[in-house]
């Protein structure tokens, strides 16, 4: 939550920097710019700070994707913009800055036994997820990746430090390697960046993959913001 809680603040003071045509620029989501990237941002929050808000959204998206189909996180998505077009820029961050530390503030204080409960996913992945994980790793690593699209977007800078940009990417690395079960040694540059080495979980001769990129460039690619091949197809959820 303290990640959050300063993944939050960085957003805030991307956003502010923002000028007019900033907020039309196109980002790595398709069919999204800068704009509807930060309502569906918006919504996020809100529903994590009132339970009536939150199961509004659900009850919205599952109607949506019973009627057009696809992932129910992709309906959620649209569901989140369509509701708020009517939000300007301006006050877009003026919610999110009143909203921000009560997000927080509702997250941490989420019970024990209901962060055990499982929830099932049908995209980017289809599995089986503890709503701690959804609340804790998920929402985190939401944000943090569109700050990178917003950087990216806009040609902002994008404020990286190790000590909570390099902790995210950390985690990032670890489920990927839990999630490919490979031996492999990889090393991520830049200010976010670290050397890892994962044993993995077959055969302990099995030869290690050796691999260094960008630590950005690395969470874009399990993201599937950019092509990825051999270890690198693997998928991360953000």
């Amino acid at each position: 939550m303290q990640l959050q809680r300063v993944e939050l603040q960085r957003t805030i003071d991307l956003l502010t920097s923002l000028s007019d045509a900033d907020w039309s620029a196109a980002t790595d989501c398709p069919a999204w710019n800068v704009h509807h990237m930060y309502l569906h941002v918006l919504a996020a929050c809100e529903a994590a700070t009132s339970v009536k808000q939150n199961l509004h959204q659900l009850r919205a998206a599952k109607r949506r994707q019973k009627s057009v189909g696809g992932a129910l996180e992709a309906a959620l998505s649209s569901v989140q913009v369509a509701e708020r077009l009517h939000i300007a820029p301006a006050d877009l961050v003026d919610r999110l800055i009143v909203v921000a530390p009560i997000t927080v503030r509702k997250r941490t204080k989420l019970p024990a036994v209901v962060r055990r409960l499982k929830m099932k996913v049908d995209g980017p992945v289809a599995e089986k997820w503890s709503l701690g994980y959804l609340v804790d790793t998920i929402y985190l690593r939401d944000l943090w990746m569109h700050r990178v699209d917003a950087a990216r977007a806009t040609g902002r800078q994008l404020v990286l430090t190790a000590d909570h940009d390099g902790r995210v990417v950390a985690d990032v690395a670890a489920e990927w390697a839990r999630r490919h079960g490979q031996a492999v040694a990889i090393t991520l540059t830049g200010a976010a960046g670290g050397t890892f080495a994962f044993h993995g979980s077959g055969d302990s001769a099995a030869p290690i993959v050796t691999l260094e990129l960008d630590a950005v460039e690395f969470c874009r690619t399990l993201a599937g913001r950019a092509a990825g091949a051999g270890l690198l197809s693997t998928i991360v959820p953000f």
